[in-house]
């Protein structure tokens, strides 16, 4: 099933400047999966080493960060918009 992936402007460089982009996946996981097949060099951006979310990475499904959801493995319909969100820190 086809998903959308909004790719912030800083990591733009791996989809040749695209701003949003489609891959196929089921969950949350199997969709940033395919998104670093597709452009590689994501894999290293978002994941730690335990191959979960960086600290400083979000990802949101339909406006709500998955880690408040199923994480990863939050399953995602036809359609859905996924969203890559830096974090963003100040003082």
């Amino acid at each position: 099933m086809s998903v959308s992936i909004r790719i912030p402007a800083q990591l733009r460089t791996l989809t040749a400047g695209a701003g949003e982009v489609a891959v196929e996946g089921q969950t949350v996981g199997e969709a940033l999966g395919a998104l670093d097949v597709a452009y590689p060099g994501f894999s290293g951006r978002l994941f730690d080493d335990d191959g979960g979310l960086r600290r400083f990475v979000n990802v949101f499904l339909a406006d709500e960060d998955v880690r408040f959801l199923g994480g990863l493995g939050t399953p995602v319909a036809s359609g859905q918009t996924i969203s890559i969100v830096p974090a963003v820190a100040g003082g």
